[in-house]
């Protein structure tokens, strides 16, 4: 007991830091670290998605085919969604509302009410693959989808109708942004192409040159000059993050 005491003071007067290895060897100090928050579990899978809902709010989806809306500070779950048949893959939300939606291995999107009942209030089936992209338009009234299956869907957000479909082959979409303010979604996928999609026309507006590796995910600054894509990298190489 005493030995375990003198040991629990030792420990106490140690300065723990975060190091970080650089390629070329060296070390660099970053500071004190803080122990990580671990709340209790809010789904009884894993979590494959989550997303802002507001500032006190994010909402998640899982293999346990639900969508949850949490208060992340207590980790309490105030809200539980279940409509999905297959695990849920993206879930987002729309600006300044109370909606929700998530895309599912089913090959459909759903969209949920934040104040409705536990169903969905609106169904999007029209992919033939599981549904790997969803975002919302600033003014909320349409949503984009990307899937496995190579093609990029728009829809109408109120009456569920499908409004434009585009294909293109290898497109395997991995992610979908929608560039705030304006009529253009940012695409990343496993043919490690970034693709820029004009959502009027629903054609392609832009696309990066190709990355190395494939493209995991992408987001775009608030205003709207810069944009974000990830790759998990491939063969030995770690993953890298691309402005």
């Amino acid at each position: 007991a005493i030995a375990g005491a003198a040991m629990g003071k030792l420990q106490s007067k140690i300065s723990f830091h975060r190091t970080k290895y650089r390629a070329d060897g060296s070390v660099e100090e970053t500071g004190p670290a803080r122990a990580a928050r671990q709340l209790g579990p809010v789904h009884t899978d894993a979590v494959a998605a989550v997303a802002a809902l507001t500032p006190d709010l994010c909402v998640s989806g899982g293999r346990d085919k639900t969508v949850a809306v949490c208060h992340w500070r207590s980790g309490a779950a105030l809200r539980r969604f279940v409509g999905h048949q297959r695990e849920v893959t993206k879930v987002t939300s729309a600006p300044d509302s109370n909606r929700v939606f998530s895309a599912s291995r089913d090959k459909t999107v759903m969209m949920w009410e934040l104040h409705g009942t536990s169903g969905p209030s609106q169904r999007f089936p029209g992919h033939d693959l599981v549904v790997t992209g969803l975002a919302v338009s600033p003014d909320a009234s349409q949503l984009c989808t990307g899937s496995r299956d190579n093609t990029v869907c728009k829809w109408d957000i109120e009456t569920g109708e499908c409004l434009g479909r585009a294909a293109i082959s290898r497109n395997l979409v991995t992610h979908l942004c929608w560039v705030p303010g304006e009529p253009y979604v940012v695409q990343t996928s496993e043919d490690k192409t970034i693709r820029v999609w004009d959502s009027r026309q629903l054609q392609v507006a832009h696309a990066f040159p190709a990355q190395r590796h494939i493209q995991t995910s992408c987001d775009v600054s608030p205003d709207g000059r810069l944009c974000l894509s990830t790759s998990s990298g491939c063969a030995g190489e770690g993953g890298e993050a691309t402005v």
